[in-house]
């Protein structure tokens, strides 16, 4: 049984940082693209980055202006975890993130995922 788990979420002052864990089970990571999601109650779910499978020799993506140059990712194969890494955080990045799995490729579509975790609340509020 495939399992994606976010970590690391909660509450950060204005221009913090916190740095968010995708841990899966179940599946060879290295052989799957992680894409991260935001969504806000009442809003679409919006694709952020996503980190491609090593396997693929892809490259990485960026989807969202609003998260470019502040949210990087990295990954530990090993762990079987991805990050998501963000800095100078702003009230409006206050979401539910989650982070879901697709073989090889790339997409900024939360549709085409074949996985996805629960999510983890990220609140940025003085």
């Amino acid at each position: 049984q495939v399992q994606l788990v976010e970590s690391g979420g909660g509450l950060v002052q204005p221009g913090g940082s916190l740095r968010l864990s995708c841990t899966a089970s179940g599946l060879q990571l290295d052989q799957y693209a992680i894409g991260w999601f935001r969504q806000v109650p009442g809003k679409r779910r919006e694709g952020l980055l996503c980190d491609s499978a090593e396997v693929s020799s892809d490259i990485s993506r960026v989807y969202s202006d609003s998260v470019k140059d502040r949210f990087t990712l990295s990954r530990d194969n090993a762990k079987n975890t991805v990050y998501l890494q963000m800095n100078s955080l702003k009230p409006e990045d206050t979401a539910v993130y989650s982070c879901a799995a697709v073989l090889f490729h790339c997409s900024p579509s939360a549709s085409n995922y074949r996985f996805r975790g629960q999510g983890t609340q990220v609140t940025v509020s003085s």
